[in-house]
């Protein structure tokens, strides 16, 4: 524990749903629900419009549409996140070289580790930071907690969501966690919390009465320890500021080009078997998998898959790369197969003894990377997407279907823009981009 508040912790609201109603003008204030549109699509993020109907990250898409109907449902732009992403980690970097990023929307600061930091200064350099982000991104906005501990940081950020702050003073840590239910602590997830329910532990103050021992027989030895230490604010716990680009990965390039897809699955789920026993051998979890294949032409290709929350569950990983690798043509066979996990974080927010139910990343946002050009094949018209048309400008995909596109044409500076349909083989209609985000020289990265 530290003596000052120093360490940072930055969420940015309804990350993936706010960065769609900045660009498109017509949905800002309305329901916004991202992910994957299929049958069996799954909620990535959800506006805060969208949750006032019980619509929230990891829900099936089929549940979130039945709950808000009248949302708009979108594919999702991992570019237009990235580089708001982008943005925001920079200005981050202007307040101290130590930044441990968590996702594209979250991240950690130890403010200690910059130039003459002033703890009494605190409050005003978060008021700061807020203004920033807004302003930087044209719009966005984030929730700041800081803390003396990572644990506290995290939790600080969540008590005046969205668009607000909240500083512990060192000291008040127990005061601060005894009220809240038990979930707020990483790891304790529903089967946890029900577990622990049955000997009446139900708010972190509950867990005092316990000691180690019993935790620990209750809940097995890291995980009975973790809960008494964190449950009275107790984390030592460093701002990595490697962890951005850190990975866990195995693969294995063949003797002889493997063709046979039974095969290249039973390889794959042993890779991705050693890929989350190596996960949690180094006391950590990830939020994405990415499965890399190369080709006979020696031509290499990566598709990743992200999940709302980290994990370290075996059978999660194992599931998500094999949805990859079914999605990936093996036709000409492969010489060479990995599968990574990325997106690292020190705690697994995954409940430590649900049962470890086969996920469905057909639903899941994705993004696919390729190292070398593929042939061309026919355009998808994803809704959410950016087009631009040679007649009538720029915008984005309303709806598709019955060999027909729907198009609102507008982007994030232009007033609510007219829907048009157009044949979906229309020459003139072509995937697109938004506009970067511009911010005065100076402001960023100095």
């Amino acid at each position: 524990m530290r003596p000052t508040a120093s360490i940072l912790h930055l969420d940015l609201d309804a990350f993936f749903a706010s960065v769609e109603q900045r660009d498109k003008p017509s949905l800002r204030g309305k329901p916004v629900i991202v992910g994957g549109i299929g049958q069996r699509g799954v909620v990535s993020t959800a506006s805060y419009e969208a949750r006032r109907y019980g619509v929230r990250s990891a829900m099936s898409m089929a549940e979130a549409r039945s709950r808000c109907p009248h949302a708009a449902f979108l594919s999702g732009r991992f570019d237009a996140y990235r580089a708001a992403s982008a943005i925001v980690m920079e200005r981050l970097r202007r307040l101290s070289p130590a930044v441990e990023p968590l996702s594209l929307d979250e991240a950690f600061v130890d403010l200690a580790a910059g130039e003459a930091f002033d703890p009494g200064a605190v409050p005003e350099l978060v008021a700061e930071l807020r203004a920033d982000v807004t302003r930087l991104t044209e719009g966005l906005t984030a929730s700041v907690g800081v803390a003396p501990s990572k644990l506290m940081a995290k939790i600080a950020s969540e008590i005046e969501k969205p668009d607000g702050s909240f500083i512990v003073a060192p000291g008040t840590e127990k005061d601060l966690l005894e009220p809240m239910p038990i979930t707020v602590i990483a790891g304790v997830g529903p089967a946890t919390a029900a577990r622990l329910h049955h000997v009446g532990i139900t708010r972190v103050g509950d867990v005092w009465r316990h000691t180690e021992s019993e935790l620990v027989d209750l809940l097995g030895s890291a995980a009975g320890a973790s809960l008494h230490r964190l449950s009275r604010g107790i984390d030592d716990r460093a701002v990595s500021s490697h962890r951005e680009n850190k990975s866990v990965s195995s693969e294995d390039t063949f003797e002889t080009d493997i063709v046979d897809r039974t095969e290249l699955g039973l390889i794959c789920d042993a890779m991705a078997r050693r890929t989350a026993e190596r996960l949690r051998r180094a006391g950590l979890s990830g939020r994405t998998v990415t499965l890399k294949v190369r080709y006979h032409d020696f031509s290499t290709h990566t598709r990743s898959t992200s999940l709302p929350a980290p994990t370290d569950q075996t059978r999660t990983i194992v599931a998500m790369a094999r949805r990859l690798l079914d999605a990936t043509d093996v036709g000409g066979g492969l010489r060479l197969l990995g599968v990574g996990i990325s997106g690292l974080a020190d705690w697994v927010q995954d409940d430590l003894f649900a049962q470890e139910a086969d996920p469905d990343p057909d639903g899941v946002l994705e993004e696919a990377v390729d190292e070398t050009p593929e042939p061309q094949r026919p355009r998808e018209w994803s809704p959410g997407m950016d087009v631009h048309h040679a007649e009538h400008g720029d915008g984005w995909v309303w709806g598709r279907g019955m060999g027909l596109v729907t198009v609102r044409f507008e982007t994030r500076h232009t007033p609510i823009g007219p829907v048009r349909t157009l044949r979906a083989d229309d020459p003139d209609l072509a995937p697109g981009h938004q506009e970067p985000v511009s911010h005065p020289a100076g402001t960023v990265g100095e």
